[in-house]
This record gives C-alpha cells, structure tokens and sequence, in this order.
C-alpha cells in the first residue's frame, strides 16, 4: 500500500462538540498519523499521513465525525507523504 497525506478542512458545527478528541481517536484506531485543530473561523483543519486505505476511511469518519457534530462540507488536498509525523496530535 501506498503512504498519502491529506490536508483536510472540515465545515459546519465541529467546534465545542469534542470532535478534535473524536478525531484523535479514530486517527489512532486507523493508525494514521498528524494533527487536527481548530480555526479562528470556526472550522476544523487536519492532516492525515499513513497507508491510503487507512487515510480513506478517517476522512470517511470525518463526514460524520463526533455525535454532537453537524459536518456540511469537507475540503480534501492529497498530496505526497512526507514522512514527517511519529504519532497524532491535536495542535493549538
């Protein structure tokens, strides 16, 4: 399998409903590895980097993401994995 790196940016209620917590969590359980944070704007941003099947269906969870959330849109950029994270973090 081939490793990928997704920037993703994530839309709608998905701040104060734990759902940078949820992500950690299912990047875990998929063994992707990166980060995930909030923005001033009230989004969510991420980036994903592991095996492509993997990053997939994280971003297939972040349709959805915590119960609490109400996603309307997400934004995926794929680019080349850089090999530069050891583990998934949220960022501040």
């Amino acid at each position: 399998m081939s490793q990928v790196r997704a920037s993703v940016r994530i839309q709608g209620k998905v701040q104060g409903v734990n759902y940078r917590y949820n992500t950690l969590q299912a990047a875990r359980r998929h063994n992707v590895t990166g980060w995930v944070k909030n923005l001033s704007d009230g989004d969510v941003q991420a980036v994903f980097e592991g095996e492509e099947d993997q990053v997939r269906r994280l971003i297939d969870w972040c349709r959805e993401g915590s119960p609490a959330a109400h996603v309307e849109n997400i934004d995926v950029d794929w680019q080349e994995s850089a090999g530069e994270f050891s583990a998934f973090d949220i960022a501040h």
